[in-house]
């Protein structure tokens, strides 16, 4: 982190829509744990459902702890979203 940064903090909330609430549902078990337990030194990530929609609220202390979060949970529900499609086959 640079230490002359005028940024204090980054915090942005996601809203990833799926097809359904089941779909949502599948998802969302499959990657709470991960949200969890991931190590949350600078940023921490927050996962709620509501309906069709996984929300994911992050909270990083800089641009490049946010960058590895949203990286991170993009990665997770990509994965989940890839297993489903497999086992639906």
């Amino acid at each position: 982190m640079i230490d002359n940064s005028p940024l204090e903090s980054v915090k942005s909330r996601i809203d990833v829509e799926f097809d359904n609430s089941a779909q949502a549902k599948i998802i969302y078990d499959s990657i709470i744990l991960e949200f969890e337990t991931a190590p949350d030194y600078r940023s921490s990530m927050e996962l709620t459902l509501e309906d069709n929609r996984i929300i994911i609220n992050i909270d990083a202390q800089d641009s490049t702890s946010f960058r590895a979060s949203v990286n991170s949970a993009i990665k997770w529900i990509n994965l989940s979203l890839q297993i489903n499609n497999l086992t639906n086959i």
